[in-house]
């Protein structure tokens, strides 16, 4: 099913939040011509700026814009790409082919590179998703964006960081941004504990040494929450689909309402987010739908 404009197929309040204007050094480094003729791609755009940062932030803390060719007021889709918080890329062709695929289907998209461990270590990467996220928030009314309609969302370790976001109110407050600022949240395939990698960062070596702390998305469940939307495949590594069943359970036990999840079948890990550049992909379609009606009965 091809989507026409998201933004025709809802009509929200838009809400916006006003944050300082972007420091000339944090204007877009490229610009590059349209990968298709129905979208526009503006790329490597700091979304960090100042003296503080370091050579490694300033290479590393940038998102490319996926633009519809026309409209206004669009849903954006902040998206954190996976690679186990210590490798992966904005770049990397498969992301670049999901992001065009959700442009094209009348969706905004942020594609957002951050710092990796072990050259940057917890929270670096939760403190670069949150900084994108408020970049958007920032610029939304300028690139033609509703900033009523940011969802965040990733795969694997960028399920991870979307969890965060989501729930962990820590990481926006420091740019005066709340979690039930965002229209939606879209884990795909997102480890719920605390992240293996930074199990290793703390000297757990063994990834069935499970620990939940102040790091693991499951310790920050609360009632009052943006819509989730949480995916995972029938064939996903081990227990990542249980832990996202885990925790769809877990919120829903708060009280909160708004958690719908979707086992996606005949996927991997790997393939129920590089499909999700196909037409008709089950995985694409129900996070098109999503963006659409965040608010439509859970399931």
């Amino acid at each position: 099913m091809r989507f026409p404009q998201i933004a025709a197929l809802v009509a929200l309040t838009a809400t916006s939040l006003s944050l300082s204007p972007l420091s000339p050094a944090a204007e877009p480094a490229t610009a590059t011509a349209p990968a298709a003729a129905d979208i526009r791609i503006t790329s490597d755009i700091p979304y960090k700026s100042g003296e503080a940062l370091s050579d490694y932030e300033k290479s590393r803390c940038k998102l490319d814009l996926y633009l519809p060719a026309s409209g206004e007021q669009l849903p954006v889709l902040v998206w954190f790409h996976g690679g186990a918080l210590t490798g992966g890329s904005k770049d990397d062709r498969s992301t670049k082919q999901v992001m065009e695929r959700f442009a094209r289907s009348g969706v905004a998209v942020a594609a957002v590179n951050y710092r990796l461990s072990p050259k940057a270590t917890y929270p670096a990467y939760i403190e670069d998703a949150a900084a994108a996220v408020a970049w958007v928030k920032s610029h939304a009314a300028e690139q033609h964006l509703d900033p009523a309609r940011i969802f965040v969302g990733g795969h694997s370790a960028g399920g991870y960081l979307a969890f965060m976001v989501g729930l962990d109110e820590r990481w926006l407050k420091a740019y005066g941004i709340s979690p039930n600022d965002l229209a939606g949240v879209i884990p795909v395939s997102g480890q719920v504990m605390t992240h293996y990698t930074i199990r290793e960062e703390r000297g757990i070596k063994d990834h069935n040494v499970i620990s939940a702390d102040d790091a693991a998305p499951i310790n920050h469940l609360h009632k009052q929450t943006p819509p989730f939307l949480i995916l995972y495949a029938d064939h996903d590594m081990p227990a990542r689909r249980e832990e996202s069943m885990y925790l769809a359970a877990a919120l829903r036990a708060t009280g909160n309402k708004q958690v719908k999840e979707l086992q996606i079948d005949n996927r991997t890990h790997g393939s129920i987010a590089g499909d999700m550049a196909k037409e008709g992909d089950p995985a694409a379609e129900a996070i098109l739908h999503f963006i659409a009606n965040p608010a439509a009965d859970s399931k």
